[in-house]
């Protein structure tokens, strides 16, 4: 499929999808999948719902090494997304033909339908940190055993924005407007900078990004619905510097590119914003032109709400949008490079190849999508069943994702055939995460009459956090 531009001089490339044959082959052979794959699922003792063997999934190549371009310039450091470009790149993972539950654990049990909270691991693996939207932050070593966990103050919506880990401490900050420092070894809280100290924040639903002693994180307020960007001091918690003038109560991570001298981050009011980093001046604005209702006594229209974290690749930003576009931006002047529309809105967190210039994401229309970066073009979509809200991460051979139909896929990342599917008890929005062969991962709590406004909503039970190993 190509682009199509209304001025190749001016005009971004529009890229519309249209069924590919694939997708029209999908649609004629429904049937006849289903029957091909069984419907095994995950039982109590675990267990893959793998369909057609796709061989390249378990026999690709993992790398030696993952450059520094996709993770952090710091060995001790460990992010959301992994590194600073927020790439979920994992070149150096290989996703096994199988996999079961190793062990599982209660972890949310709020209704609130913001994306859980990704599990991040220690820089060393040792310790594998879960954030609950129960106001609780674990640590759990590889095999499952809790070595701690830390009662915050964030009792309400708990976490939904996950840890940055710096040597020996994990930062974090929650629903209370509230930004933690917890030591790794004891969960002890190091320093806690209250919302009051911060302009009175509603809540912090971003994931740190930590760079040269600072850290720097996107909160939200409430009246007026808007939002900043704030740096701290990681040693003492100190804020040092702000900049408020971002609307619609942002969600999304603050990205940083090195190379491109930026650090941005969208938002509500579908606008991402960018500054010199590090400087800190304010660079330029970009705005999808939503055309929904007015916010804010005109501030903002809703309609274009930007959910997801950019992911920056190559001097350039990817995002979707709630107008039902996935955006490619220039970091230099945050012009538009190219847009591809899909069915439905757009919320989740991409993934890109670095090495083969691919991007991944998702999209409310209950498809995960392979697009050529330098262009848009579609490569493949595949059908997951429900709506896609988490973050996707893309390994040496195969791209993870979690979908609202209650499970996690593992798709081939070069056709995007399945190469199995787990399911779980409540919706998966959280990212997948990789580390030493094993898959990390957390779900919501299931309810009902969550859709029924004349009935009391009831938790049934609580979402968890999963570990899955190879089912040998």
């Amino acid at each position: 499929m190509d682009p199509t531009t209304e001025n190749a001089t001016s005009e971004p490339a529009r890229v519309s999808r249209t069924p590919s044959r694939r997708r029209l082959l999908q649609a004629a052979g429904t049937a006849g999948a289903v029957g091909l794959a069984g419907c095994i699922g995950l039982l109590e003792d675990g267990g893959t719902d793998g369909g057609d063997t796709v061989e390249n999934c378990a026999n690709a190549e993992p790398a030696e090494s993952v450059p520094e371009y996709a993770t952090h310039p710091d060995d001790d450091v460990s992010l959301f997304r992994r590194g600073l470009r927020r790439l979920g790149y994992f070149p150096d993972e290989v996703v096994p033909q199988s996999v079961t539950v190793d062990w599982s654990v209660p972890l949310n049990e709020v209704s609130h339908t913001a994306a859980k909270a990704s599990p991040v691991p220690t820089p060393d693996g040792e310790t594998i940190v879960f954030a609950g939207d129960n106001g609780v932050v674990y640590g759990y070593t590889p095999a499952g055993e809790e070595r701690w966990a830390t009662q915050t103050g964030a009792t309400d919506l708990g976490f939904h924005g996950s840890a940055a880990i710096v040597g020996d401490t994990a930062y974090i900050g929650g629903y209370d407007g509230d930004l933690y420092a917890i030591d790794i070894d004891g969960g002890e809280i190091v320093w806690r900078t209250r919302s009051a100290e911060l302009e009175n924040t509603l809540a912090i639903g971003s994931s740190p990004a930590y760079y040269d002693g600072s850290l720097y994180v996107i909160a939200e307020y409430g009246s007026p619905s808007s939002g900043a960007l704030w740096e701290f001091d990681a040693e003492t918690g100190e804020p040092t510097w702000y900049d408020d003038r971002m609307w619609g109560q942002p969600h999304p991570s603050p990205t940083i590119d090195l190379d491109a001298g930026k650090i941005f981050a969208g938002s509500n009011d579908g606008v991402v914003y960018c500054w010199e980093f590090p400087s800190l001046e304010f660079a330029w604005e970009f705005d999808v032109e939503a055309d929904g209702d007015e916010r804010e006594d005109g501030a903002f229209r809703a309609g274009g709400e930007i959910k997801g974290t950019v992911a920056a690749y190559d001097g350039y930003g990817y995002f979707g949008s709630w107008d039902d576009h996935f955006y490619c931006i220039d970091l230099e002047d945050g012009s538009e490079v190219w847009s591809f529309e899909t069915d439905r809105s757009i919320m989740s967190n991409p993934a890109v190849d670095i090495e083969e210039a691919v991007v991944y994401m998702g999209s409310d229309d209950g498809f995960v999508y392979a697009l050529e970066a330098d262009s848009g073009d579609e490569l493949w979509a595949e059908d997951v069943g429900g709506r896609v809200i988490g973050a996707l991460s893309v390994t040496a051979g195969t791209v993870l994702a979690g979908s609202y139909d209650s499970y996690l896929y593992a798709l081939d990342k070069e056709t995007g055939d399945r190469c199995w599917r787990v399911e779980n008890r409540g919706r998966v929005t959280s990212a997948p995460v990789p580390v030493d062969g094993r898959i990390y991962y957390a779900e919501r709590g299931v309810f009902s009459n969550y859709y029924d406004d004349d009935a009391e909503t009831v938790l049934e039970e609580p979402g968890r956090a999963y570990c899955l190993v190879a089912d040998e």
